[in-house]
């Protein structure tokens, strides 16, 4: 593996045109068909200038140089969004890098999916300490059939569902199928984000780490860290060597501590999230920060749906508690684990009386969006008016045990007095 970071110094393109040539000298690709795995317009990446770098570096010379963007279960990608993510329009792309296309991953469509492995029920059980039993079809998109050499290209930062993301993340769930996206967001809600969000070693990791062992094709990994938008760091190398070193700055960089919880928060994740699904972040960023009792107010005036994808079934179910769930599995066991996963990390923490049928939440999670009060009530969330809440005077007030943090979405905040 070959690398640099600093938490001081940002990285200029010289120095990531240096790395690149390092670590691409001697792959040999001349001739060869490469597929680039990136994430979507919902990360922050220099997407743009590796697009660029990779294809100085080798793109002239290989037969293809393709780009699978790593959705998960986000919506695909239109043309236009696609320009913006890779910095060239299509018709600069048809001129200047003739031999290379840009596909969406399409999870939803079991023809573009393909089974390459199964992860059996005991040794889930057994990579999840037996939180998880049950047997995990390992599906991939199919088109890295087609390829010499993977490529995956991706930031680091804290996460919610597998403790920090990158990696072998953009296999699972990036360019996965269902069964193996909903079992590794469920067994994430079964230990919850609280204990995982900004840890290297949890559950859902050793799962995607297993499942990647089923991947025969060679694959280089490329793991950016970023701080806001500047690039402090870049490794190249093998998946889980660049994604550990990448991981360890990212620590550094996107965890802020704090001494003392916060009643109240202010949470304005950034516009780059267009839906409460990946906007959510603003919650799970800040929960760790918050006092029992208190309140994480997700303000984004721009926000006008809970999910483009999965917006339906929401309605459906709701935002719940992790216990509201279990103990009334026979009747939300057939919910999808990503949606039901949704619903307990937007939630939080909290605990569900099955004799009173009541739900206490650790703290409270009010919208201050553009979706309607009605929706936010009838999807267990509460409600504010946004017109009504000047963020300014958040700012004004942290020493009162209040926080605003805009731009919310990527730094992870954890009190040290809280467990």
């Amino acid at each position: 593996m070959i690398g640099k970071g600093s938490t001081v110094d940002v990285l200029a393109a010289d120095d990531v045109r240096q790395l690149i040539a390092q670590a691409f000298d001697s792959l040999g690709l001349d001739g060869k068909r490469v597929l680039v795995i990136i994430p979507d317009s919902t990360r922050t990446a220099p997407t743009p200038l590796m697009f660029r770098l990779l294809y100085e570096q080798f793109g002239r010379k290989a037969a293809r140089l393709d780009y699978l963007i790593a959705l998960g279960t986000h919506p695909a990608m239109s043309e236009e969004a696609i320009a913006k993510l890779v910095g060239v329009s299509a018709d600069e792309r048809k001129e200047k890098y003739p031999n290379v296309q840009i596909y969406n991953h399409r999870w939803d469509q079991p023809e573009a999916l393909e089974q390459i492995g199964t992860i059996s029920k005991a040794e889930v059980a057994q990579i999840t300490g037996g939180l998880l039993e049950q047997e995990i079809p390992v599906r991939l998109n199919r088109l890295i059939n087609d390829y010499d050499q993977l490529v995956i290209c991706g930031p680091v930062f804290p996460h919610e569902v597998v403790g920090f993301s990158g990696g072998a993340k953009y296999f699972f769930p990036g360019i996965a199928g269902a069964d193996i996206i909903n079992a590794t967001h469920w067994l994430g809600a079964l230990v919850t984000s609280m204990r995982t969000i900004g840890v290297k070693d949890t559950p859902v990791r050793r799962v995607i780490h297993r499942a990647a062992e089923f991947v025969q094709r060679p694959t280089l990994c490329i793991a950016e860290v970023l701080k806001g938008q500047d690039l402090h760091g870049l490794y190249i190398g093998p998946y889980i060597e660049a994604w550990s070193a990448a991981a360890d700055l990212s620590a550094v960089l996107n965890i802020v501590l704090v001494p003392h919880a916060f009643k109240r928060v202010l949470s304005m994740p950034s516009e780059m999230y267009d839906d409460l699904w990946t906007a959510a972040k603003a919650m799970y960023k800040t929960e760790p920060a918050i006092a029992a009792g208190g309140e994480v107010i997700i303000y984004a005036p721009h926000l006008h749906e809970v999910s483009y994808t999965h917006g339906e079934l929401i309605d459906q179910v709701g935002y719940h508690v992790k216990e509201f769930f279990l103990k009334q599995w026979d009747k939300y066991r057939d919910v999808p684990g990503t949606i039901t996963a949704h619903s307990t990390h937007v939630k939080g923490a909290g605990t569900y009386d099955t004799a009173t049928r009541v739900e206490t939440p650790r703290i409270q999670v009010t919208l201050a969006t553009g979706i309607p009060e009605e929706r936010c009530r009838r999807i267990n969330l509460g409600y504010a008016d946004y017109r009504e809440i000047k963020p300014q005077e958040w700012a004004e007030r942290e020493t009162e045990g209040v926080l605003l943090v805009p731009h919310a979405g990527e730094v992870l905040f954890r009190a040290q007095d809280l467990d």
